[in-house]
């Protein structure tokens, strides 16, 4: 309740709601008046970008399912071994396998190459006993990219850093070691030259398997199971295992069989699996001969009288040790999508709008000043679409803020003997959500204005 400084009672109260209208347009609410003849009043409601952001999330989400869905039709994901020294053209045949969308033509890959200088990788020391041992650090795959009219430059690929070019995106997936080996027939003509990638079978050693296939240029097909030990040690049992990932004590073993490869028939065979089924094993397991070992650089007789096998040392002349005496490969991914960036578009404003939608409190305001034994009595309400915690306070700064600016406005005085109420929340029938209402009794309708 406040008294009025004047005699014209009607006119402090229109000025104390238009006062109140200012006040809330400054809060950034859209108000609204209702003056009649049992008073004067106004509407404010605010948070419609609560009601947005809900649409923005959907539409959101509809622009990320398109753009997966329509982009995928040019996308396409291809995989690539490259052995150091040798490079990968990207066209189609030069893939190791292909994956590629409906709307991806022979003719659509973006021409480039990319030759693989050198691949560095950093090992933990080598301790007894200590689990950290061998374990690696950073890769770097060190490539040289040639695009055309343009200049050749050097680049890196590592892990969790993907390199960039003409719009595709090449990740590092792993790595190991390609023995280099050469195979000679009896009469010393080369019949196999070749850097062979062997697949790790543990990480923390690096000790690979590789299957080496000599088709033609001996009296029978070969079928060579090799076994790599970057560092190899002895066993109990007198077998070989590898201690270290790094080049310490390089060592090659090789079982020899010979007879059929299965690969004349046209039949597709894997590179990496040696089918023995039409095969007669010469070497190593059960045949009592011993497997063939070889270090970087040294060359023995094949079973038979077949020819020579060297295993190759590819470090430089005058190296000291067999740090570089074995190439290294990288298995690559090229993934190409021009989708990526509408998905990101499309999450980001998902993203915002879940944000605004979370966040946004949407809520209704009113105040109702109405003149009552010729004072002003001042009424606050606020209602809330939703859970809102911070309602009541919320019509309480309003109410106080108003307080505040009538006192500096000085048409009306807040009355001595007035109390004021503290808001209270109560459940309106048909509302989403809790309503706050002052404890004078009024509460605003449908339309807006305060009702009892």
């Amino acid at each position: 309740m406040r008294t009025v400084s004047g005699s014209d009672a009607q006119a402090a109260a229109a000025e104390a709601i238009a006062i109140a209208e200012k006040q809330l347009r400054a809060l950034r609410y859209r108000v609204e008046r209702y003056d009649d003849k049992r008073g004067f009043s106004v509407s404010a409601e605010r948070g419609y970008a609560r009601e947005t952001g809900n649409l923005l999330f959907h539409l959101a989400l509809v622009g990320v399912l398109i753009s997966v869905g329509v982009g995928g039709s040019f996308a396409y994901t291809g995989q690539r071994v490259v052995v150091q020294g040798t490079s990968f053209v990207n066209t189609l045949l030069d893939y190791s396998s292909m994956n590629r969308g409906r709307f991806v033509s022979d003719d659509a890959l973006a021409p480039y190459r990319m030759t693989l200088d050198s691949f560095d990788v950093t090992y933990q020391p080598f301790e007894q006993g200590s689990p950290s041992s061998g374990l690696a650090g950073d890769f770097s795959a060190n490539v040289t990219v040639s695009e055309p009219g343009q200049k050749p430059h050097d680049a890196s690929v590592r892990v969790n850093h993907p390199l960039g070019i003409a719009g595709d995106r090449v990740y590092l997936l792993g790595n190991g070691y390609a023995p280099t080996i050469t195979v000679k027939n009896a009469k010393g003509e080369v019949v196999y030259h070749d850097s062979v990638p062997f697949l790790p079978q543990n990480n923390s050693t690096m000790m690979s398997i590789g299957i080496v296939k000599v088709t033609d240029g001996l009296p029978q097909q070969l079928g060579l199971q090799g076994f790599f030990y970057p560092t190899a040690a002895p066993l109990t049992t007198g077998a070989l295992t590898s201690v270290y990932p790094a080049l310490i004590n390089p060592t090659l073993t090789l079982n020899v069989y010979a007879g059929d490869l299965g690969i004349d028939d046209g039949t597709p065979r894997s590179v990496y699996v040696l089918d023995t089924a039409g095969m007669t094993q010469l070497t190593g397991g059960k045949t009592g001969v011993k497997p063939i070992e070889l270090a970087p650089g040294e060359t023995t007789a094949l079973p038979n009288g077949m020819g020579t096998i060297t295993f190759e040392n590819e470090a430089p002349q005058g190296a000291k040790d067999y740090a570089q005496s074995v190439k290294r490969y990288v298995s690559l991914q090229i993934h190409h999508d021009p989708s990526e960036q509408w998905v990101l578009v499309f999450a980001a404003l998902a993203v915002l709008g879940l944000v605004l939608a979370l966040f946004v409190p949407r809520r209704r305001m009113w105040v109702k000043a109405a003149v009552v034994d010729g004072a002003v009595h001042l009424e606050y309400a606020g209602l809330a679409r939703g859970e809102d915690p911070t309602l009541a306070a919320a019509v309480n700064d309003l109410r106080d803020g108003h307080a505040r600016l009538l006192d500096a406005a000085g048409t009306t005085a807040a009355a001595e003997d007035a109390s004021v109420p503290e808001p209270v929340e109560g459940t309106r029938p048909g509302a989403a959500g809790a309503s706050t209402r002052s404890a004078t009794g009024y509460e605003p309708d449908d339309s807006g204005k305060p009702r009892k």
